[in-house]
C-alpha cells in the first residue's frame, strides 16, 4: 500500500526550475504558521525550505531541533526564513505555476497524508479559521473540493475519496503517487468486478442445482405412477437426459437432446406440472 512519507517525498524532491516558482512554495511552506518559521518532523521538508530560500538569495537560519512539550520522542525542525526579503504576494495576481507550487509548500509544511484500508485522506493543520476558509476557497478554484473542521485548537482543511486526492497530487506533481492511486483503483475495480461476477455464478449455480432437483423428484414420480412410460417420445427423452445429466443446465441439456434452450425448459416444465397433477 502506498504510504504518505512517500508521496511527500517525492513533493519534496520536486526542484522547480523557475524562481518565481521557487518562491510561491517557500510562501506556501510557511503558510500554516502563519509567520517567518516553519515548524515540522519531517527532515525533507526542512531542507526544501532551506534549499528554496538559498536558491533566491533569501537570509535562512539552518533547521535546530527541539522538543515539543518535553518529549524526547517528537523532534521538530524549526527552519527561520526572513519573510520580509521574500515580499509581497498573492494568490489573485499568480500565474498556474506559482499557484501549484504554492499548494505544495502548504501540504509539505501543513499537511499530513495517510492510506488507509477505507482510502486516502488529506488533512491541512493550520492555526485560523481565516487561514483554512481561504485555502479551501483557492483548491476550489483549481476543481479540488475540500471539507473544513476543527480539532484542538487548530483549523484543519480535509480531503476524503480518490477522486479529490489524485486531482489534487497532480497539481501538485506527484506523478508517482497519482500513478500508485490510480493503479490501486483498478485493481479494487477489478476485484469488485471478480466478486460480482462470482456471486453471480454462484447464485445461477444455486438456482440451476435447485430446479434439477425439482426436476428430478417429478420424473421419479411419474415413473413410480406408470405415467413416464405413456408420455411423447420428446418428453421421455428429456427426462432420460435429465438423468443422465443431474448438474447440467439448460444450454448443456438443450445441446445434447439438440432442440433450443427454450425448448427443453418447456418440457422440463410439463414434468414437473404433470408429476404435480397427479400427486393432486
Amino acid at each position: 500500500m502506498l504510504l504518505g512519507g512517500e508521496v511527500k517525498g517525492e513533493l519534496a524532491r520536486i526542484q522547480p526550475a523557475r524562481a518565481c516558482c521557487r518562491r510561491a512554495e517557500l510562501i506556501g511552506l510557511l503558510h500554516g504558521s502563519g509567520g517567518d518559521r516553519l515548524q515540522t518532523l519531517d527532515h525533507a521538508t526542512a531542507r526544501t525550505a532551506v534549499h528554496l530560500a538559498s536558491s533566491l538569495r533569501i537570509r535562512v537560519e539552518a533547521p535546530r531541533a527541539a522538543s515539543r512539550g518535553g518529549s524526547r520522542t517528537r523532534r521538530h525542525l524549526t527552519v527561520r526564513v526572513e519573510r520580509d526579503e521574500l515580499g509581497a504576494w498573492r494568490w489573485s495576481d499568480a500565474p498556474a505555476c506559482d499557484r501549484r507550487s504554492f499548494l505544495r509548500g502548504v501540504l509539505l509544511g501543513s499537511g499530513s497524508i495517510s492510506f488507509t484500508a477505507s482510502g486516502p485522506h488529506v488533512e491541512f493543520v493550520l492555526r485560523t479559521a481565516d487561514a483554512a476558509t481561504t485555502l479551501r476557497v483557492r483548491l476550489a478554484e483549481l476543481g479540488v473540493r475540500a471539507g473544513l473542521t476543527a480539532r484542538r485548537g487548530h483549523d484543519i482543511v480535509y480531503l476524503k475519496g480518490l477522486d479529490e486526492i489524485v486531482a489534487l497530487l497532480g497539481l501538485m506533481g506527484a506523478n508517482r503517487g497519482v500513478l500508485e492511486l490510480e493503479t490501486q483503483r483498478v485493481g479494487r475495480d477489478v476485484r469488485s468486478r471478480v466478486n460480482r461476477l462470482l456471486n453471480a455464478e454462484e447464485a445461477n449455480l444455486g438456482r440451476t442445482v435447485r430446479a434439477a432437483d425439482r426436476q428430478l423428484v417429478a420424473i421419479d414420480r411419474l415413473e413410480r405412477e406408470g405415467t413416464l412410460a405413456r408420455l411423447t417420445p420428446s418428453l421421455r427423452e428429456t427426462a432420460a437426459m435429465r438423468r443422465r445429466m443431474p448438474d447440467a443446465d439448460l444450454d448443456a441439456l438443450a445441446s445434447a437432446v439438440g432442440v433450443s434452450r427454450s425448448a427443453v425448459n418447456h418440457r422440463l416444465r410439463r414434468l414437473v406440472e404433470l408429476a404435480r397433477e397427479g400427486a393432486g
